[in-house]
């Protein structure tokens, strides 16, 4: 009996027409023509400038960066060099005489305020 009543629905279903559609709209009229084409092409235009101008900024802060980077490091290699120089003693280099912190070099007295 189950196969009976599934061939009868069979039957019945493929004798049934399925409607198909029939457009309400005409195709031409939502198609997006030269208009969209331009809208759409001057988006992309757009686009590429824009992410052209982005790159050339990011290199630019890239190049900045690294700029002041060296800059750093060259003022901090001076610095040390200074403090190097700075911690030596004056004594054993040629050509400097051995100053007293005290004393003035040209004249040998005491600097002006220092009273014996």
């Amino acid at each position: 009996m189950i196969p009976v009543l599934t061939h009868v629905a069979a039957v019945v279903v493929a004798a049934t027409p399925t409607p198909t559609p029939v457009p309400s709209v005409n195709p031409n009229d939502v198609t997006p023509g030269p208009v969209g084409f331009a809208a759409i092409a001057l988006v992309a235009l757009v686009a590429v400038f824009l992410i052209i101008d982005m790159v050339r900024r990011i290199r630019r802060v890239n190049y900045r960066a690294q700029i002041a980077e060296q800059l750093d490091a060259e003022q901090a290699a001076a610095a040390a060099e200074a403090d190097d120089t700075a911690q030596r003693p004056l004594e054993g280099r040629p050509g400097r005489a051995t100053l007293d912190p005290g004393r003035r070099p040209s004249d040998g007295n005491p600097p002006h305020g220092d009273v014996d």
